[in-house]
């Protein structure tokens, strides 16, 4: 299926969770015409609605199957993502949590003006529904109906219980952005089923005549015209088709697919763009540079009994944020009992059913790496340099985390289950070098990729704080690319806070036009 017009208001790239959201509001004027374009397919594999079987995902046709480049002294990384409608909403965990408003807070310091916690808290709860909480921090009445998982895993249970015995804070409401500590996570479930993006938002959208989804659509490049982008051009089974925007292209393909698509387009680094052998339509030094994520280690243990499945997502359901220096901003390390060990791919880890894992994630970064293109051609998959421990400082974050997480895992509350430390072993933990080579040799992504379009004012800054891309009139970027630095807690709420209030930009702008 190819677009039923060749001219739009606006032409979306990316069905993921922004543009998921973005399609729905925008159309909610019925005189505003928006197509949406997405690579992957327009129906899900029957395991995406199943919460547990989220780890199955990983490789099928809704993963865009990337791995990072090789580089000397870490191992090659899986990097997951989304392809198809929902994008990583349907295929991700179903975590919904809020950072901590001072990660937001920190994006105005670097030059994104309007877009602190305050500013984004609005859009958050109009996301969202969720029963019992503090309507002044949590919305009733939005797309996306939130589940605390009942009854909890045993092991999340005993995650809290730990947490009491260490002395960590017990907190109501983790996911509010405010409060700081131990606590039951929210997910999106409901009855018993995964609830996507395009669950809460598209799939009621597209009842109305001014949508047009189109699947199975690669995004070749960007039509630029003088400094205006006007349109996109993209392939369906061979078919190459040209269409127009005619007020914004808006990009929502991610932290990877974005900046990809930029340096497709010749919008990106000079020196890059030469390298690859693609005109030079703009030189923006910013694009693909910024990537960080939430890398991950953990503790693993084998099981005195045997580990059960989980009603929910397979564990997790109790997480809990802790900092890792007293001058640290916000907490730096988010910690939770996987019910599984998480990191078998890249340490020798025990049998599933067998063994748990103390999951340390690091949610405040300071290493960044880049996406880089391979070629021109839209079918190459991008160079993905995550460059993670490549800054010291985040070695020592880890290092304190698995020490956090090991007096956990050693309370009395994880008696039952302890039955010996499979990784890193007893003999690590008198030399914080072999726990760094620890760290090192186990890293994991946790799926959370942003940065590479941030927004700011300074010369590397990619789009500005209405989100346009600096340069380009008529191209906006809208997504996790944008985000200046990380914010410690799972990404997906905070891209659907996002893409609710650019969608409120693009409404207003276009009632003014």
């Amino acid at each position: 299926m190819t677009a039923r017009s060749d001219s739009y208001d606006f032409v979306i790239v990316g069905a993921g969770t922004a543009g998921c959201v973005l399609a729905s509001r925008l159309t909610e004027d019925a005189g505003t015409r928006v197509l949406l374009l997405e690579a992957g397919s327009r129906d899900p594999l029957p395991a995406a609605a199943d919460p547990q079987a989220w780890p199955s995902l990983a490789g099928t046709s809704m993963d865009w199957g990337d791995v990072s480049v090789s580089v000397p002294g870490s191992p090659r990384v899986r990097l997951t993502r989304g392809r198809g409608v929902g994008g990583s909403s349907a295929i991700n965990a179903m975590s919904f949590i809020r950072g901590h408003r001072a990660s937001y807070d920190a994006w105005v310091t670097a030059g994104a003006r309007g877009w602190g916690f305050d500013d984004l808290l609005p859009y958050f709860k109009r996301s969202e529904h969720v029963e019992g909480r503090d309507p002044a921090l949590r919305g009733q009445g939005g797309p996306l109906r939130l589940w605390r998982v009942s009854p909890p895993h045993p092991l999340s249970q005993t995650m809290l219980e730990a947490a009491g015995q260490v002395g960590y804070p017990a907190v109501d409401d983790i996911d509010s952005g405010v409060q700081e500590g131990f606590g039951w996570a929210e997910f999106t479930i409901l009855d018993g089923r995964r609830l996507s993006a395009a669950d809460a938002y598209l799939t009621p959208a597209l009842q109305r005549p001014n949508l047009d989804l189109v699947t199975d659509a690669l995004v070749h490049r960007l039509i630029v015209s003088g400094e205006r982008c006007t349109g996109v051009e993209y392939s369906v089974d061979s078919q190459v088709v040209r269409v127009n925007s005619g007020r914004d292209v808006v990009l929502a393909a991610g932290a990877i697919g974005s900046p990809q698509l930029l340096l497709r387009s010749g919008l990106g680094p000079q020196s890059h763009l030469r390298e690859a052998g693609i005109p030079i339509v703009g030189d923006l030094p910013g694009v693909g540079a910024n990537l960080h994520d939430h890398p991950m280690t953990g503790v693993v243990y084998r099981s005195r009994q045997p580990i059960l499945g989980s009603v929910g997502n397979g564990g997790g359901e109790a997480k809990g944020t802790i900092r890792t220096t007293t001058d640290a901003a916000w907490p730096d390390v988010q910690l939770f009992c996987a019910i599984a060990p998480m990191l078998g791919d890249t340490v020798p880890s025990p049998e599933r059913g067998a063994g748990y894992t103390m999951v340390v994630a690091i949610l405040a970064p300071f290493s960044r790496g880049s996406v880089r293109l391979a070629s021109a051609d839209p079918d190459a998959a991008p160079l993905i340099d995550p460059g993670y421990y490549t800054d010291s400082r985040d070695l020592d974050a880890a290092v304190a985390g698995l020490r956090a997480a090991r007096d956990l895992a050693n309370t009395p509350a994880f008696a039952p289950w302890r039955d010996g430390e499979a990784q890193p072993g007893p003999e690590a933990w008198d030399d914080d070098h072999q726990l760094r080579d620890y760290v090192r040799r186990s890293v994991h992504t946790y799926f959370h990729y942003a940065g590479t379009c941030r927004m700011g004012t300074d010369d590397h800054a990619v789009v500005d704080t209405e989100l346009r891309v600096r340069g380009i009139e008529g191209l906006r970027v809208i997504d996790a690319s944008v985000m200046p630095s990380p914010v410690n807690a799972n990404t997906n709420a905070t891209v659907y806070g996002i893409a609710e209030r650019a969608a409120e930009l693009l409404r207003a702008q276009t009632t003014a036009h």
